[in-house]
């Protein structure tokens, strides 16, 4: 994402043009990808060769959200056997987070929603526990969570991107070592705030961009995971839909009703 930065905030390519048009028109890249088409043009440095037999109806969601949520497990916190986890934020990444701490071992994975919705699907990928806030009224998520786990968790993950969850997550950590993972996106000029003590007791706030992914040179790896059954992306992909349907898949997400819908031509 780094490498492309400067130039993909402006819909071009490095060398600042862009590939695309219409009628004579350019049209700007998206996001460096401007994958909701056949065939598109990506900068060299984007690519990441795979094999040729993958299904790439599955392997897309290795693009970015499965990936970054279990690489935040293992590569940005390190999880270890044992420790204690909490999700907040059931979806597609929130899941992948999930998936993440079962293969590290996690004794205990929490997983937190305001969709009841989600439960079950967070159950059967490895949360050992779940929790809705909305069944905790006039009680902060995290006091629920540091008196569920008798102190607080090893590990939080933030995979929403909602500045007060932030906190949440951080608050919910044990004193002395915990560690809570930032991985969603929060809205332009927001902050994060906490009371500065909760860091001079000795929680960790951590940021994590692609779960500390090698994009080039890792990327193909969980690839053949995927195609050998060791990593199952099927839970993730609850809609499959035509081009001509985008419309609905944003709608699904929007409402909280899909985890990850491909889209095929």
């Amino acid at each position: 994402c780094q490498a492309v930065r400067a130039t993909q905030g402006k819909g071009l390519m490095p060398d600042g043009t862009s590939r695309f048009s219409y009628q004579g028109q350019p049209i700007f890249h998206y996001m460096g990808t401007s994958t909701f088409s056949e065939y598109t043009v990506v900068p060299e440095i984007s690519l990441a060769k795979i094999d040729d037999d993958a299904p790439l109806h599955e392997v897309c969601l290795l693009g970015c959200g499965v990936t970054t949520g279990i690489g935040a497990v293992h590569n940005t916190a390190k999880v270890k056997a044992g420790d204690t986890v909490a999700v907040f934020g059931l979806g597609g990444i929130g899941l992948a987070v999930i998936v993440g701490a079962k293969q590290a071992g996690a004794g205990r994975i929490i997983g937190v929603d305001i969709n009841a919705g989600k439960f079950e699907l967070a159950r059967s990928l490895g949360a050992t526990d779940v929790v809705n806030p909305k069944d905790h009224p006039g009680r902060s998520i995290q006091d629920v969570i540091v008196e569920l786990t008798d102190g607080g968790v090893d590990f939080s993950f933030e995979c929403i991107g909602n500045v007060d969850v932030m906190r949440s997550a951080l608050e919910c950590c044990h004193k002395g070592w915990g560690e809570s993972v930032i991985i969603g996106v929060a809205g332009a000029g927001q902050e994060i705030r906490t009371r500065p003590f909760q860091l001079v007791t000795g929680r960790v706030w951590r940021g994590s961009a692609f779960g500390g992914v090698r994009g080039r040179t890792e990327l193909p790896g969980m690839v053949k995971q995927a195609m050998s059954g060791e990593l199952d992306l099927k839970p993730f992909i609850t809609h499959t839909l035509p081009l001509e349907r985008i419309n609905e898949a944003f709608d699904l997400m929007h409402h909280g009703e899909s985890i990850r819908t491909v889209i095929h031509f």
